[in-house]
């Protein structure tokens, strides 16, 4: 019996109808993307004979191969008695600069509109594309009526060119499960705990669920995670997975333990994302074949570079796509991501799974329902949950709009809004800020006028950057205003003679539980959910979850900790610095080695510098000091400065990117020092955090202050002791580390005895 190959109606359209150039102006067919709450909102319209969500399969057969064709149509309507298959399409372009459906949606209707007159019997049948503006909410249909001949025809066609491109993922997919089946642990043997955590992820994605681990720094996460993951795709209970971060260095160690298990014989192919801004072979990030020759035809070469990539390579780092993307002159961005829905594992930033900006669109179905989700250090994942589901604007920047030479239309609506600016400043009064409960309506409409006014202009081809960037602020902005509920606000604040306008996501957990929802499984895990509950709750975590807590597999006679009751507050900072030098000077001498001391600011530490600076002389040790601007380069010296023949003394801020994911094992770190609770900047924002939580009968002022905190004085701390031989000191200098609460937050390791 000939083997059955399974294609995604979506993909088959993608790879067959994509041509042309990318566009990233607003007109192109590039800028439409997926919308759920426009899809629900369409298909409330439906009659009652109507049917939506509809799962569709046919079978053909081809040259002795059968195809398997799968998919879910947004609607199956019945038109004056006749089927119509409706496929719903979200768009950020005026509705009326749209004269004909996109080739690629009207094939992939014409996939599943082939499928029901197989199944159905029917000899015609309708396909209508309905778009949808995102921001107004306007709809516009095309209806077309095609024989099922001819839908047989079309279909046939479309799988003959996508063909080879099945035959070689199948043949990949094949080795790469062979090579699982074989594979082994590619370390010697498990860490203490290593083995217990690696079962629970493999029990959570077997059983379809969501995990929230606590794992202590050092015994080894990131294979913990990948390597039970790749063993379900080996046993065909996942497809792919996905390994989410939010730093560079951390998705280094994804990438370094999958390249130890293919040293073991592992067949499995991931592609590493790299920001736009970064991967860009342009000067500027402009995507638009008139400026870049690599956007100039991108889909016409796109197939066959992807063809080429697969065919060769299994490890996609950054070098690689560029090589690659060189060679067929594609975008390696884009290209990137093409790779990411292709390739057996994607590593990449929170972003690609969480923001709604930028988040793969294309994952869904029954690819997103057999694919894992690994969301590493997922603590980080509250704040920047906030910030993605947030908006923010400036009226400087609509003032500067309206007196440059431009589009009468767009000037008028920017002035337009540079005068309600104003008229909300005086909300202020003698603060720097005010709060509301949601938008006034005056922004909201003179916000949607400008947008309007500015789409139009784009896509009479304006290219001037202040346009754009101001354009995709709006509708940034109007998107958060359409969420608004009682876990955001909306905030006026004075800053100078400018005014910013934010409003402000409090509580990110509904979005994230909607992010995670119908993932094959899906683990979020960190050495420091503290506590658990809370960490829990904000990432959409309900009492169904599983939970781990793996307890540190390290000597307490490995570290010695060394507690001081000295205040770090801000109005104490002057009158205290020199005992917390003092402190932090003896720790230095006693760790004899390497020695970071964190700071909760860099206003802080570089005060700390100065003055250590002056009343210590270490000649014989290098003083590194973290500064706000280091590119990718300067943050290797100055890690690479651990590893050198002199000692270092290090200073660098807490939350930054030398206290999280770092790894100095050995000699190359033997002491650190946290310096302050880690409590974030009290301010209106918090304030009001600290307000709605309290509103929740949660204690807000902990939500909203001391445990993002506690959570940066852990990674902080955690970066001593990584491996079973590592010892050296901790030194925790904060009256508030002796108080009960944050006794109770601390490992039982760093706790003072009793």
């Amino acid at each position: 019996m000939a083997e059955v190959t399974r294609i995604s109606a979506r993909r088959l359209a993608e790879y067959v109808h994509r041509s042309g150039s990318i566009d990233a102006r607003i007109g192109s067919s590039t800028a439409m993307i997926e919308g759920t709450r426009n899809h629900q909102a369409v298909q409330k319209k439906y009659k009652e004979q109507d049917q939506k969500e509809v799962s569709l399969e046919g079978k053909i057969e081809l040259d002795g191969q059968t195809y398997q064709l799968e998919g879910r149509c947004d609607g199956l309507l019945l038109l004056e008695e006749k089927p119509v298959i409706d496929e719903i399409k979200s768009t950020s372009r005026l509705l009326h600069t749209i004269s004909e459906p996109s080739a690629v949606h009207l094939a992939q209707g014409m996939v599943y509109a082939w499928m029901v007159t197989e199944k159905e019997g029917l000899d015609e049948i309708g396909i209508q594309v309905t778009y949808v503006q995102n921001v107004t909410k306007e709809e516009k249909r095309f209806l077309q009526h095609y024989s099922a001949f001819f839908l047989k025809e079309q279909v046939e066609q479309m799988v003959r060119v996508y063909a080879p491109f099945a035959e070689l993922i199948n043949d990949l997919q094949e080795k790469r499960n062979e090579s699982i089946q074989e594979l082994s642990f590619p370390y010697s043997h498990f860490r203490e705990g290593q083995r217990k955590f690696a079962g629970a992820v493999y029990q959570t994605i077997s059983e379809k669920g969501k995990l929230f681990a606590q794992a202590p720094t050092g015994i080894g996460k990131t294979i913990s995670t990948l390597f039970p993951a790749i063993k379900t795709i080996g046993e065909g209970k996942a497809n792919q997975l996905i390994y989410s971060t939010a730093k560079t260095i951390t998705r280094a160690a994804a990438e370094e333990a999958l390249a130890d298990m293919h040293e073991k014989g592992l067949k499995l192919s991931a592609v590493s994302l790299t920001a736009k801004d970064k991967i860009c072979f342009k000067e500027k990030t402009i995507c638009q074949k008139e400026y870049c020759e690599f956007a100039d035809g991108h889909f016409d070469r796109i197939n066959e570079a992807v063809l080429d990539m697969l065919g060769n390579e299994y490890m996609i780092n950054r070098s690689v796509v560029e090589r690659y993307a060189l060679k067929h002159r594609v975008c390696p961005f884009e290209f990137s991501m093409d790779l990411s829905y292709l390739t057996d594992a994607m590593i990449g930033d929170y972003n690609y799974v969480f923001d709604p900006r930028v988040a793969r669109k294309r994952l869904m179905g029954e690819q997103k329902r057999s694919t894992v989700l690994l969301v590493d250090e997922a603590h980080n994942l509250v704040d920047r949950a906030r910030e993605m589901y947030s908006a923010m604007i400036q009226k400087s920047t609509f003032l500067a709009l309206s007196k440059m030479d431009g589009s009468p239309s767009v000037k008028k609506a920017a002035k337009k809004i540079n005068k309600t600016c104003l008229d909300l400043k005086k909300l202020c009064g003698e603060q720097n800020f005010h709060i509301l409960k949601e938008s006034p309506r005056e922004w909201t409409e003179d916000l949607l006028a400008f947008y309007e006014a500015a789409e139009e202009r784009i896509q009479e081809g304006e290219t001037e950057k202040d346009t754009i960037d101001l354009y995709f602020a709006a509708q940034r902005m109007l998107h958060v205003i359409e969420s608004m509920d009682e876990r955001f606000y909306f905030l006026i604040e004075k800053k100078g003679s400018n005014i910013w306008i934010k409003i402000v996501c409090m509580d990110p957990s509904l979005f994230v539980k909607e992010s995670t929802k119908s993932y094959r499984g899906t683990v979020f895990f960190s050495a420091t959910f503290a506590p658990a509950q809370y960490v829990k709750s904000m990432l959409g975590g309900d009492e169904n979850d599983y939970g781990l807590a793996i307890p540190s597999p390290f000597k307490k006679e490995q570290i010695e900790v060394r507690t001081y009751a000295i205040s770090t507050k801000y109005r104490d900072r002057e009158r205290t610095l020199d005992s917390i030098l003092g402190a932090l000077h003896k720790g230095f001498e006693d760790a004899e080695g390497n020695f970071i001391a964190y700071f909760p600011s860099y206003q802080y530490m570089e005060m700390a510098v100065e003055r250590f600076s002056s009343l210590f002389n270490h000649n014989e040790a290098d003083l590194l000091v973290q500064s706000k601007m280091m590119d990718e380069q300067q943050r290797e010296q100055f890690l690479a400065a651990f590893a050198g023949e002199k000692r270092v003394l290090a200073f660098a801020v807490m939350g930054g990117v030398f206290s999280e994911g770092v790894d100095l094992p050995g000699d190359q770190l033997k002491g650190v020092a946290v310096i302050g609770a880690g409590i974030p900047q009290i301010n209106p924002e918090r304030n009001q955090m600290k307000n709605f939580f309290q509103s929740q009968d949660l204690n807000g002022y902990h939500y909203a202050y001391v445990y993002p905190g506690i959570n940066k004085v852990l990674q902080a701390g955690g970066r001593l002791i990584r491996t079973e031989e590592d010892e050296g000191i901790l030194l925790l200098i904060d009256d508030r580390f002796q108080s009960p609460l944050y006794q109770e937050l601390l490992p039982l390791e760093w706790r003072i005895s009793t």
